[in-house]
Order: C-alpha cells, then sequence, then structure tokens
C-alpha cells in the first residue's frame, strides 16, 4: 500500500518531526497575572520598613536592667508600655557598651531606641522596685519614667475580620463549585448567565458534511436547513417559512451530536451549543435565568443555531412527580423554554437543535409544530451505511489486503457507528500488540468478538465436568439454531470464557424490518437448544442457561402482551409505545387476564423447549461430534457445522447472498463525485 501524506485538521503539510513556528507565543508561555504586581509591591514595602527602621529591642529581665544598666547609671529612660512592658532606652554615650548584645548587621536597634524590653508582672510591685534601685545606686531624678498606651491597629483589625473573611472565602468558593463556573468565568454574579459555547466566524468548527458517513436521509432534512440560512430567497420567495426547531432522535451512537457538529462547521452563522444538563441547577430560578440568557445572546446574532444535546436532561413529560412539590426547578426550566421558543415574543432567525434518545418520554408541549416542526429520526446504520462508516474510521490505519470492507459491513449487524469506531480502534490494538506491520482480517474479528463478548478468559480455571456440560450447551445451540429455517445462521461457537460468559455463540441475523411469529418461535427454540442438550445428554440441569431463560421470557412476553401473536389472549397489545403513561393504573388488564398470559407463555415456552429436544434427538450423532470437536478445538465455524450436518437447504448460497447489498455498495463507489 502506497504511504499517505499526513495532513492535519487545518491542512497544514508540516514534515513530521519538524517544529511549526509559534504563532502568537508559545501555548506553554504562563500568563500575566496582575496580582505579581501586588506581590512585588508588598515584599519592596515590608524590605523597606526592615533596612530603614532598625530591629526591634532585644529581651532582657529586671535584674539585668538593675545589676548591670540602672549601676552604671546607663539608663536615660523608661517607658512602661500597656502596663505590661517596659521599654529600656539608653544613653547615646552608652549605645557602644551593649552593641555586643544586639543582633549583628540590619536586626540591631535603633540609637534613638528603644534598645531593651522585659515584661512586667504588677505597675505598683515595678514602681518599688524601681524606686529602691534607683535610691540605692543614688539614680534619683535621673532616670525618667513615662506610661503609654499602644494600639496596634492592624492587628486588632485583623482580629475582627479574619472570621467574617473566612466565612466570605468558604461561600464564594463553594459557590463557584456549585455554580460550575456561571458562564462568565466562575464570577458568582453570572451563575444565572447562559453556558453555552458559541462558534462564529472566529472560533469556527471544522466537522462537514463529508465526514457523516450513512444516515443520508437525516443529512438531506439537517442540510435543507442550514441552507435555508444561507440562501433564504430560494424558500421565501415561494411564501415557505424557515423551521423554527428540528429534534434529532435515535439510539446512543448514531451520530446525532456529529449531525449537530457538521451543522456548525457547515453554516456561516452564529452556533450556540450546550448540553441539557448545564440549565440544571441546584439554586431556584437558576436554569430559567439561564434559557433566557441564552435567548436574548441568540436573538442578538440571529440568524444563528442553537443545540441543546440531551435535551431529556430538561425536556421530560411534567406531572410525572408529584411529590416534589409546586416549585420544581426542571419544570420551571422547562416552562421557560417553551414560552423562549414559541410564546409571544418572536424569535425570527433562531433555529433550535435538539437531540435525544428517550424522546418518548419527552413533553407533548415541547414536541409540537412550533418549537420542534421536525423530528429527525437518526436510526442504527444498514449494511450499505456501515460500509461507509467503515470507509471513515479505516482511513487512518494501515491495512491489510485480506481487509474487506464489505465482509466488515456484514459482520456487524447491529452496531451503531460509535460502536464501529471502537472496532477500527481495537482492531489496531490488537494488532500492535501482536506486534504485527498492518491490521489483519483477524484482527477486525477478534474486535468483534472482544467488544460482543468481552475480554477473552483462557486462564479460567474449569473442571473437566464443567467444559464438557459447556460444550455439549454451546453444541445445541448450534444444532437447533443450523437445522431451524427461520433462526439466525450460526458463525462461530466457543467455549473459551469471554466477560461473564463460560461459552458464546456468534450468529448473523438477517436485518429485517419485521418479524413473523414463526421466525420469533424458531429464534426461541434455538435459545433453549442449550438446556435441552444438558437434560438430553447428563440428565441434569445447570445454571449455564440463565442469560437463555431470560431472553426467551422476554421474548415470549413480548409475543402474547405487545405483539398479539396468541390465540387465547387475542390480538390486543399492552405496551404504551408514546412512553406518556396513558394509563392510570399499572397493568391495563384483569387478574383473570393476567393469569391467561401466564398460562400462554408458558405454553410457548413448553412447547418450544420439547422441540427443541426432538431436534436433539433426531440428530444426536451430530450434535455428540460437535461437542466433541469442541472440546478438542475450543473454537468452531460455520464450515465445521456444514460437514457434520450439511448445507442448510434454505439458506442462500454464498454467491447470491444478499446481492443488493453488493449492487447498492457497487452504486456508491461508481458514482461520481460531486
Amino acid at each position: 500500500m502506497a504511504e499517505k501524506e499526513t495532513t492535519n485538521n487545518g491542512g497544514d503539510k508540516t514534515p513530521k518531526g519538524a517544529k511549526k513556528p509559534s504563532v502568537g507565543g508559545s501555548k506553554n508561555t504562563p500568563k500575566f497575572n496582575p496580582i505579581y504586581i501586588y506581590g512585588v509591591i508588598l515584599i519592596a514595602f515590608f524590605a523597606i520598613q526592615y533596612y530603614t527602621s532598625g530591629g526591634s529591642p532585644v529581651e532582657t529581665s529586671w535584674q539585668e536592667v538593675k545589676n548591670t544598666m540602672l549601676k552604671n547609671g546607663d539608663v536615660e529612660k523608661i517607658v512602661v508600655v500597656n502596663k505590661t512592658q517596659s521599654d529600656i532606652y539608653l544613653k547615646e554615650a552608652a549605645y557602644e557598651k551593649y552593641k555586643s548584645k544586639f543582633p549583628q548587621n540590619f536586626g540591631a536597634p535603633a540609637k534613638i531606641g528603644p534598645h531593651f524590653y522585659f515584661t512586667i508582672g504588677s505597675v505598683d510591685v515595678f514602681e518599688k522596685n524601681l524606686e529602691n534601685a534607683l535610691t540605692e545606686f543614688g539614680e534619683t531624678g535621673k532616670v525618667t519614667l513615662t506610661y503609654e498606651i499602644r494600639h496596634d491597629y492592624l492587628s486588632e483589625l485583623l482580629g475582627w475580620l479574619f472570621f467574617p473573611l473566612l466565612l466570605l472565602a468558604v461561600w464564594f468558593w463553594v459557590f463557584r463549585r456549585m455554580s460550575k463556573g456561571g458562564g462568565g468565568g466562575g464570577n458568582i454574579f453570572n451563575v444565572g448567565k447562559s453556558q453555552a459555547k458559541i462558534f462564529d466566524k472566529e472560533s469556527r468548527v471544522s466537522t462537514t458534511f463529508k465526514e457523516v458517513a450513512g444516515l443520508a436521509e437525516a443529512k438531506q432534512e439537517i442540510e435543507e436547513i442550514v441552507e435555508f440560512l444561507k440562501n433564504p430567497e430560494r424558500y421565501t420567495k415561494l411564501g415557505g417559512k424557515i423551521p423554527k426547531g428540528a429534534l434529532l432522535v435515535g439510539p446512543p451512537g448514531t451520530g446525532k451530536t456529529l449531525l449537530a457538529k457538521a451543522v456548525a462547521g457547515e453554516a456561516d452563522v452564529p452556533f450556540f451549543s450546550m448540553s441539557g444538563s448545564d440549565f440544571v441547577e441546584m439554586f431556584v430560578g437558576v436554569g430559567a435565568s439561564r434559557v433566557r440568557d441564552l435567548f436574548k445572546q441568540a436573538k442578538e446574532k440571529a440568524p444563528c443555531i442553537v443545540f441543546i444535546d440531551e435535551i431529556d436532561a430538561i425536556g421530560r413529560a411534567r406531572g410525572r412527580n408529584p411529590n416534589m412539590g409546586s416549585n420544581d426547578e426542571r419544570e420551571n426550566t422547562l416552562n421557560q423554554l417553551l414560552t423562549e421558543m414559541d410564546g409571544f415574543d418572536t424569535n425570527s432567525g433562531v433555529i433550535i437543535l435538539g437531540a435525544t434518545n428517550r424522546a418518548d418520554i419527552l413533553d407533548r408541549a415541547l414536541m409540537r409544530a412550533g418549537r420542534f416542526d421536525r423530528q429527525i429520526h437518526v436510526e442504527l446504520p444498514d449494511v450499505v451505511d456501515r460500509k461507509e462508516i467503515f470507509m471513515v474510521h479505516l482511513r487512518p490505519l494501515t491495512l491489510s489486503e485480506d481487509v474487506n470492507v464489505i465482509f466488515l459491513a456484514k459482520q456487524t449487524p447491529g452496531f451503531s457507528g460509535a460502536d464501529i469506531a471502537n472496532v477500527c480502534n481495537e482492531a489496531a490494538l490488537i494488532a500492535a500488540r501482536n506486534k504485527k506491520t498492518k491490521v489483519e482480517k483477524q484482527d477486525f474479528l477478534d474486535a468483534v468478538d472482544r467488544i460482543v463478548g468481552g475480554l477473552e478468559k483462557k486462564n479460567k480455571i474449569i473442571t473437566a465436568d464443567e467444559k464438557a456440560i459447556i460444550a455439549y450447551h454451546e453444541a445445541g445451540h448450534a444444532t437447533v439454531s443450523w437445522l431451524l429455517e427461520h433462526a439466525h445462521p450460526l458463525v462461530k461457537v466457543t467455549i473459551v470464557p469471554r466477560g461473564k460468559a463460560l461459552g458464546a455463540a456468534w450468529y448473523l441475523p438477517e436485518e429485517r424490518q419485521i418479524t413473523t411469529r414463526d421466525q420469533m418461535l424458531d429464534e426461541v427454540c434455538a435459545t433453549l437448544g442449550g438446556r435441552a442438550a444438558e437434560e438430553l445428554i447428563f440428565n441434569k440441569i445447570s445454571t449455564g442457561a440463565q442469560n437463555d431463560l431470560e431472553k426467551v421470557t422476554k421474548t415470549t412476553y413480548s409475543m402474547v402482551c405487545y405483539f398479539g401473536m396468541s390465540e387465547k389472549v387475542g390480538n390486543v397489545s399492552y405496551y404504551d409505545s408514546t412512553g406518556q403513561s396513558d394509563y392510570s393504573f399499572n397493568k391495563p388488564y384483569s387478574e383473570k387476564t393476567a393469569e391467561l398470559i401466564d398460562s400462554e407463555i408458558k405454553e410457548l415456552i413448553d412447547t418450544a423447549f420439547i422441540r427443541a429436544k426432538d431436534i436433539l434427538r433426531k440428530n444426536s450423532e451430530g450434535h455428540k461430534q460437535l461437542a466433541e470437536l469442541l472440546l478438542e478445538r475450543e473454537v468452531i465455524f460455520t464450515e465445521d457445522l456444514e460437514k457434520i450436518f450439511g448445507a442448510r437447504p434454505w439458506g442462500k448460497k454464498k454467491d447470491e447472498e444478499l446481492p443488493f447489498v453488493e449492487a447498492a455498495i457497487l452504486a456508491i463507489e461508481t458514482e461520481p463525485e460531486v
């Protein structure tokens, strides 16, 4: 394969390893903060104070003052400060005599004093001791005694303000954490502001519709909205009006958010993007305030597009939780959103895009025309769409010649676009783990197994008896499904543990739009093949069929209660597909009908179980060969079943399999680029 030239998103073809020129400075350069200036000024202030005012007085004791300083006549005055401390001021001539007691360099007291200090216990006792000492040394009248009351205003102020400032700081911190930034740089006064990210001419999104594979119908409707914004005269001259909103509905991973990104990249108008949870806040009124601010900004920049992802976070149907009280913040937010989308005030030029995978729980008022005029269903891709999605995600991979995109598309039924991206990434990781230079076909198959079944656990301790039960169980599934007309064709069976499963069987289901009763009964019978094999071979059953029984119970319950496939229960359906809980009670049927439903479900399961055992009895030799082959090789494929049971008489030949798929893919490949 020819090497591809590496091109980044911006189209820059800088050689690998070469440094790109910096534009506007390096990203790692720290930003200038004005607080640095205040820090420098504060440090300079303390330095000047330290160097110019001299050091503090040196601590001493009354005994040293009396026996040395007063005795030698070196004291000029004594100042009693706040009745607790005495400051000693030396005579100018005596300063040098005591210099050895002072700290060196800049820590020495200034010549003007005070030079020493000591703590007194009582003013009366100190005065009496001082008077006795002066009388004894003949210094009476030569030493001045004064009293001062000094205030440390800074310390007193900090003492008063410490706890209020601490509470204020904690309040600011908590408020900022709860407001999640508030949409205005964390300012508490911006907590009611919109948190939407704005993409305009200065900050464009690089995603385009060409990068969205598949989804032809959804893209067509979305592209029409973008075209309306770019060329409104084309529609308005015919009397048409721009749609007020479009709701993207579909399962997770199908590309709803990717479509919105493509709209942001294609539309030459401002694009507001946010999640439904961004409106939700614990403070009452914040959500509604953010909705008002969002539409205020949108009107100022109209025409524009507002995208709300996961809109079900605020759009749930109202009145579901009566115990929440009358002041429900989520309902207030929804009410404000409904008013802004289509109230008395016009929103000309503002288009709302919403995305959700829970359209059934949305409020009916939100879904009506005039708010969301269009509901665009983004479904799971079919085989043709999966081929296109694989082509997108295979571009950056170094592929082997045996990789067939059509084969990969057929091997991944029911996979979403996100699943396919994960398959491609896992295949590349598996190839790198095995030190391959190219990603091969087997790597993709292993990646599919890894995603569907879980991580392979070859070191899990399993006894010989357990392994035999697992082998016959999985062989029972394979045998019954191979011999039933409407069961899904088998691809692979393994008894190597994966995830929580001790064994697994991979099928390639037909991509049906509708399913008949016979098809569902065959699938139930094939699912019970494992439990039937255990009972026939070992005359006992195990817990290994728990997942099978769960699937069977759900399938038969849906046949009776949802799809009306029971003659006794009749053509009724007890399923509310709207999700609005129109029934005021849990069970829309009587207890007698409930007993009838239970008996019908049990009869369907029992009949399918007997049928599975009959198939295994008639093909006991082939079932045994398949189980022994599984015990020997641990993995068997379609070819092994064909050798034992022969080709399926009702199955399509390989060269005739899905001819319409080949034709559709060929049409895509030969279609000229626009």
